[in-house]
Order: structure tokens, then sequence, then C-alpha cells
């Protein structure tokens, strides 16, 4: 029944006449273990692009994620294309968006997601999901280390580099956009509603409000703004109320698209997503209309993960988390190759 039913949602996701590409039948995908030293962060890095490489036995493995079969270290493109760069919402992973990668792949980008260290659900430290500059210096740091690559410095176009990221990572790529948090704000909010906090991720979040290590590091950490990276799209971001005024919006000079979910009881879109472009001069917004909640933004999932974990894996009834992901493909696709195609020539 499992295989069944992976089946019906690889068949459903991956369709081999997306690719635009003469020769490119599918998807490779490799991994990087990359470490930042100066700031002792290994940084697990998955990338994704597309491949002429067919697929092997050993490619096709059984998931409990919807998500389309790849070739495991194929072949890289013969010639230079965009990268998109994908930042994980708090607490979750960087194969949390493989839906949107695989369709950015199909479509003629190479993307690379990174584990933000400390804020895995694998790997959770209550001090490092509560360090908004960490996380932007990580996309920064895997963007260099994959420029620099003996092989995919040859496939990236070093002038049509996007990023995008979800709720926590929706908040990353605003400030690797220009935008500045004003942390001393964040934290008198939530001094001052502490329940607001504590997310589901991590529960106990608000207890690390007064660590001195943190308030240390709000003081030091270096401008996070990318200017290598031209195209954001943040999908349904958080941190807010961090931002209270369109001043820390002012060295944002690319090209920003906001998404949000109407029924998004984890960052509503009122205090997050319609805030941040009304702060935001000439962004761009779309909003899921409906009981469309935070946590559609996750992988389609088989019965047995939805009813371990409802909350993350179950929407309401009247959404359909397959057509809200293509939705959000089709807004990711036109918006980048808008957006990059204009860049660099």
């Amino acid at each position: 029944m499992k295989s069944l039913i992976i089946s019906v949602f690889i068949l459903t996701v991956f369709s081999p006449s997306a690719f635009s590409q003469a020769g490119v039948n599918n998807i490779g995908q490799r991994t990087f273990h990359f470490k930042d030293q100066k700031r002792n962060r290994p940084l697990t890095t998955e990338v994704w692009y597309p491949t002429t490489d067919t697929l092997k036995q050993s490619d096709k493995k059984f998931s409990p994620f919807a998500r389309a079969n790849t070739v495991r270290d194929g072949k890289l493109p013969s010639t230079k294309l965009p990268l998109i760069l994908l930042s994980h919402g708090t607490g979750g992973g960087r194969l949390n968006q493989e839906w949107l990668a695989d369709t950015l792949v199909k479509n003629g980008f190479i993307v690379a997601a990174v584990d933000h260290w400390g804020n895995t659900y694998d790997n959770k430290i209550g001090i490092e999901f509560a360090k908004p500059w960490e996380r932007p210096q990580d996309i920064s740091f895997i963007l260099t280390a994959l420029l620099n690559d003996d092989g995919f410095k040859a496939v990236i176009d070093p002038d049509k580099i996007g990023a995008a990221g979800f709720s926590f990572g929706g908040y990353t790529v605003i400030a690797l956009a220009g935008g500045k948090l004003d942390f001393e704000a964040l934290r008198s909010y939530f001094k001052a509603k502490p329940n607001e906090l504590n997310v589901p991720e991590f529960p106990t979040l608000s207890k690390y409000l007064d660590d001195s290590t943190l308030l240390a590091g709000a003081k030091t950490y270096p401008p996070l703004k990318d200017n290598r990276i031209k195209a954001f799209l943040s999908i349904s971001p958080g941190l807010g109320v961090g931002f209270t005024s369109n001043k820390q919006m002012k060295d944002i000079t690319g090209a920003v698209f906001i998404i949000g979910s109407e029924s998004d009881s984890i960052v509503p879109v009122k205090t997050n997503a319609y805030h941040f472009h009304e702060l935001i001069k000439g962004s761009e917004y779309y909003v899921n209309k409906g009981k469309v909640g935070h946590y559609v933004m996750l992988p389609e999932a088989i019965d047995e993960v939805k009813k371990e974990a409802p909350v993350i894996f179950t929407d309401n009834v009247s959404v359909n988390r397959h057509q809200i992901h293509r939705d959000v493909d089709s807004l990711a696709i036109n918006f980048f190759k808008k957006q990059l195609q204009a860049v660099g020539k």
C-alpha cells in the first residue's frame, strides 16, 4: 500500500515533459558536508540539478513523502544555469521543500538547500533557534562554497542567483535581501508575549530570551545582505514584529515576492507576510485564501506519517496540499525566470 501511494505521488509530481532543456531527462542530486570553520558550524547541503543520466535501480527508493526519484551524483549540466538557494523553516531540514526544488530543476534551475545547524528536526539546540543572524550567514557561506567547488563553479551562473525560504527561512531571505531586524524590538515583544514564541518545534524557546550569549551575539554579527543574490522569494515569513519601520528595508535593492497563507496561526499574515509586503517597497504579494495554514508548505506525507504528526502533515479538509504546492511552484518559476533572466545580460 505504501509503495502504491508513493508511486501515485511521484507520478503526479514528476513530469518529464516539464523539462525545457533538450536531452535532460532527470534530476541529479548531491550531498555536501561543508563546515564554516570561523563560526564552527557544520552545514550539510543538498544540491539538485538537471542531468542527462538515467535513473538506476538504486535511485528508486521508498519515501514517506511525495518526491521525484533523483539520480544520486548524476552528471552535471553542460551549460551555466541559475541557482536558487533554499532556507527551511525552524526545526525543519534541507529536504522540507524538495517539492519546490524538483519543480525548479525541471524548469532549468540548480537548487541548493542547507541544514541550518542547531535548528533542524534532528539537531535541536535551543539557543540556535533564537539566533536569526546565523541563518543568512549559512546561506552566504554555502553560496561561496558552491561557487568555489570544482564541479559546480562551471555550471552555476554567478549573475543569476536567487533565494527562497519558508517561515524562519522566509525571514532569512529578507535579511539576505537587506532587511535589518531590530532584535531588541523582537525580544521585547516576545518577553511580553512568551507564549507566541513557544512554537511546536521547540515549545520552551522563550527561556533563552535573556541568555547572555544570545544578547552578546545580537550586538556583534556582521551585515547580512548578500549582493550576489538578486531575487528573493519569502514564503510565510516570520519575525515580522522585529520590523517596525520601512527604514529597516532601505537597503533592499533586489526583487522580493512574499507569499502568505490566510489561516496561518504560527506566523499570522497580518503581522508577518502582509506586514513585510507593506514595508518593502515594490515587493509582490500573494496569499493562499481560505483555511490554508502554516505547515501546508511541508511535504505531502503518507497516511501513517499524518497520523503520527497530524498538526504538521494534516490540513483542513477544504485544503488540497498538493494543489497549494503546484500554485507556489508556478509563482516561484514565473518570479525567478522573470527576475533572473534579465540579470547579467
